[in-house]
């Protein structure tokens, strides 16, 4: 155990709340939940190092490395673990004993095999159900949690059918202090849904920037040219390797048949270039275009979003700290600033990055009002 926060669980009355794994998504949760009137929050730590980063981030009432300590009298548990430990941690709860009535939930992105887990232990007094919040950030750790993470995402659950509709509704309460809205979906469409919308996408940029890797061994050439837009879409084939070795073979039924539709398709534009037919690849793009313009852009969704503008600037001495002056005394917060392209007498083109939609609208209007030519 450690004894870096003080633990204050005296009074009965209060709701425990018990986070294991305090990461992004975990310490997110605890900082959604710490300081609401009745509720306490525990964090687990399995190594004595993360656990002093949990409390100098301050993100829980109270950590501790023993995960009897942590659950011990909680009301709610959520398993903020990557996907492959998640079946060994349900697995470790079910032999504890707990608060009869407790729920255990985790935060997992795909939810098939966990809820099969859980039916197969056959949990005495307490009950599971499945969670994922589709929100994310670029940044990973405790040191990137944010309570505004999941405001405006969709928060999906994915009961069991023996599980009470009570609660469920139990669950919703806790997670509205999230501001997350919460949907309820059946385990294996999830699965089927978040294959398409996010696990695809993952593999197809990995694909595609391992060829590009692979023509640059011949002609650095590639690499050199690879920037801007091809960074910007190609951006999640950087995503952290251990994850999503887990959680693609978590869900590698549902990703085969996936995949084969996915050559199907390159299949079609391979026989649209053959034969020269340009009205079918100008239909796929009109297809393509009218589908995703129908796409919520002010909804977080399961690909973290990016708040980026960009701005035409003149190569002159002190533009950039002009830029960056105005939005400073606008308490405008930048993450990130690059420069695409600057040549002599050649506007340059300035890439400027947000944490969130309020800042990149705000950052646009200061540099429009400015006479800047800016852009999404």
């Amino acid at each position: 155990m450690t004894n870096v926060i003080e633990k204050n669980i005296d009074d009965n009355t209060l709701t425990k709340i018990a986070i294991f794994g305090v990461g992004l998504i975990g310490g997110s949760l605890a900082l959604c939940f710490k300081g609401k009137p009745g509720i306490n929050v525990t964090g687990y730590a399995h190594l004595q190092e993360y656990a002093d980063q949990v409390a100098a981030r301050d993100v829980v009432d109270y950590v501790t490395l023993s995960a009897e300590e942590a659950a011990a009298d909680a009301d709610f548990i959520f398993l903020c673990v990557p996907v492959g430990s998640l079946e060994s941690y349900i697995t470790l709860l079910s032999g504890m004993p707990l608060k009869p009535g407790c729920i255990i939930t985790d935060v997992g992105s795909t939810k098939a095999s966990i809820a099969e887990c859980a039916d197969r232990l056959a949990l005495k007094d307490v009950c599971f159900i499945g969670g994922h919040p589709m929100a994310g950030s670029e940044r990973s750790g405790v040191g990137a949690a944010s309570s505004l993470l999941f405001e405006n995402a969709y928060y999906v659950l994915t009961p069991s059918e023996g599980v009470g509709t009570d609660k469920v509704k139990a669950l919703e309460a806790i997670l509205a202090h999230t501001r997350a809205h919460v949907v309820t979906v059946d385990p294996l469409l999830h699965d089927e849904i978040v294959g398409a919308i996010s696990h695809l996408p993952h593999v197809i940029a990995v694909a595609l920037v391992n060829q590009i890797c692979a023509y640059t061994e011949a002609n650095p050439l590639y690499q050199t040219l690879a920037a801007g837009g091809f960074r910007d879409i190609t951006r999640i084939a950087a995503s952290d390797p251990i994850v999503w070795r887990d959680i693609l073979l978590n869900n590698r039924k549902v990703m085969m048949p996936l995949l084969r539709d996915w050559n199907d398709n390159i299949q079609q534009f391979m026989e649209m270039l053959e034969n020269g037919d340009g009205p079918a690849i100008e239909d796929a793009f009109r297809r393509a275009g009218a589908f995703r313009n129908e796409l919520p852009e002010r909804r977080k969704g399961v690909i973290a979003s990016q708040f980026n503008i960009y701005i035409d600037v003149p190569d002159h001495p002190g533009i950039i700290g002009r830029i960056t002056t105005e939005l400073g005394q606008n308490s405008i917060n930048l993450s990130n600033i690059q420069i695409i392209e600057s040549r002599e007498d050649v506007p340059g083109i300035m890439k400027l990055s947000f944490r969130n939609e309020k800042d990149q609208e705000r950052a646009k209007d200061v540099l429009q009002s400015l006479g800047y030519t800016v852009y999404h």
